[in-house]
This record gives structure tokens, sequence and C-alpha cells, in this order.
């Protein structure tokens, strides 16, 4: 884990996961450590790993047993995902049969598709690209994902920093070959982007639905502290809750980080609603005295990959 990057580490836990899923070096099915045996390995606490193991769960890719332990969820493959699995093994058995009749052994065959996948890699690493959200927490979480999906070099950037440009942001905006956005800046980020000749592309989010309905099951009266790294996330997260009816709820909040400022919202506050910058110093300052909800959306999948179709980078 990296602490200078300004990925929280939970978040960097939960892709490191998932590039294990996807490498296959964690199974579907498989048991999971606890999250004390994981804490005491990589050597953070254990507040840490309840969170990455509560955001993989929220995103149905482990599933927790009471008196069991938490599990890697099995695979459920749709129809369309076994149809595009059939094409690919229809395209390698091609390929393959195209080796052997020109005379390669099976193990060439192997060492050529390593080679062609390994220069795929390092292509894409170096396509910069910008990810443009209203807010620094979540430009970064976003930026991270969009990494781990695309092995893109993504870039967080804000959108005020679009509107008074400097020398680095003009600088990354000459650079960048892609800019994502998510749907809702997407129209503003084209057009101060208008004058670079870039492409924009926006994609969905999904809501923190169980952030949500923790906070809907609390009643009328109940005293909740936000606490996050900008303003502009509490007015997400304010339009987050009128959308879903929860308005009115009395909300103290603050982005101090000093701790007597922040002492006095938790010590004011039934509840603790955190964003992804804050989750783990938060959470540790609690210790449990009160329920602390993360507050976080995540990249859809789905709506990334519809993207991914359409970039040239992946075309060639």
């Amino acid at each position: 884990m990296n602490k200078k990057t300004g990925v929280p580490l939970y978040l960097q836990i939960r892709n490191q996961i998932i590039h294990h899923l996807n490498t296959r070096n964690i199974r579907p099915g498989q048991k999971m450590p606890t999250e004390r045996e994981l804490a005491q390995q990589l050597k953070t606490s254990r507040n840490t790993i309840s969170s990455a193991y509560k955001l993989l769960e929220q995103q149905g890719i482990l599933v927790s047993h009471q008196g069991r332990g938490t599990f890697v969820a099995s695979e459920d493959k749709s129809e369309k995902e076994q149809r595009i699995r059939a094409n690919i093994l229809n395209m390698i058995d091609s390929g393959l049969d195209g080796a052997l009749d020109a005379g390669l052994s099976t193990s060439e065959f192997m060492d050529l598709v390593r080679e062609r996948v390994k220069q795929k890699e390092e292509l894409l690493s170096k396509v910069k690209t910008l990810f443009v959200e209203c807010n620094i927490e979540q430009a970064r979480v976003f930026a991270n994902e969009l990494g781990e999906i695309c092995n893109f070099n993504v870039k967080p950037l804000v959108l005020s920093e679009l509107h008074h440009r400097d020398e680095r942001v003009e600088e990354l905006l000459a650079e960048a070959k892609y800019i994502f956005s998510t749907f809702n800046h997407v129209n503003e980020v084209k057009e101060l982007t208008s004058g670079y000749n870039k492409e924009v592309y926006g994609v969905a989010v999904k809501p923190c639905l169980e952030g949500i309905v923790k906070i809907a099951r609390y009643p009328r009266g109940t005293k909740f502290g936000l606490i996050s790294l900008s303003q502009e996330f509490y007015f997400k997260f304010e339009r987050n809750l009128k959308s879903t009816g929860l308005e009115n709820l009395e909300i103290s909040f603050t982005t101090s980080q000093v701790d007597d400022e922040i002492r006095q919202v938790i010590d004011s506050s039934d509840v603790i609603i955190v964003s992804p910058g804050r989750c783990e110093e938060i959470t540790n300052k609690v210790r449990g005295e009160k329920e602390v909800i993360i507050f976080n959306t995540t990249l859809d999948l789905g709506s990334v990959k519809a993207v991914m179709a359409k970039l040239s980078v992946y075309k060639h």
C-alpha cells in the first residue's frame, strides 16, 4: 500500500483484491482471511480492512456468512458473458490451429500470446487520461477505478481547476488522450475543454445505496455528522439524499482537519457519515462508539465497458 497516492487505504486494498481475482490468484468461492488476519498481514487497522470488505460486499464481489466467514462470491455468468467467452475461445482455437499449421509448437504459440498481451498492456499504460469530477475525493476514487479497469494512466482533476487553469492543468490537458467525467458534468467538461480537441466521455456511477438505506433507517430527530475533505462532496451528498426523498435531516458538516473541531462534530452527532478520503481517519477517532457510514459512490462497470468498446486504442 502507498499512503502518498491520496487514494484511501481501504480502496487500495479493495483494488488489490479485485486484481488478484482478475489474475486468478483468488478464486470464486474461496474463503478470505478474517479482518484481523488481513490487518496483521498488511500492518493496517482492522477498520480499514472492514471498510474494504464492506465495499466489496456492496459490489457483490464478496459474501459474508454469519459464523462461517467471508467468501469470494461464486461465479454467475450471464448468457451474454458465456457467448463472449465462447467467441473468444473460438478465436484462440483458430489462432492455435494456424500456428500449428505453420509449424509452431503450442509453447511457441503461448510465448507469442504472452508477448502480445505484454505489448498491449504497455501500450495501454502509456495512454494518459483525465477523470474530472466536482470534488477531489471522488475524482481520486474514480480515476483510480478507471485505471484499474482500463489499465490507463489516469489522473484526477477537479472541475474548478478547468475553470481556473494553471500551468499544471494546461500540461495535463495537452498530454491527455481521453477525458472522462460523470454524466452530471460531461457537457460542462466538453465546453471547458473544447479548445483542446480531446475526446470527452461520460460514464455512469452507482449511488451509495447501502449508505442511503442505513441513513433512512434512523428515526426522525437523529443527529448526523458529515465529515469530508471538500464542501463539494457535501453538496453531492445532499443531492443524493434529495433524489431518494431524504430531506430535512439534521446534519452537522465539517471539512476541518483540526482535532477539536472534528471531535465537536463527532460528540454532537448520533451517527457519523464520512467521505472516502476521511474514512480511516474518522473511523479511528470514533473507535466504535457510534456507527460510521461510508458514503461512497463507484463507477458503473457496464457503463465504463461500453465506453471502452468505442475507444480507438482498444480496436487496434
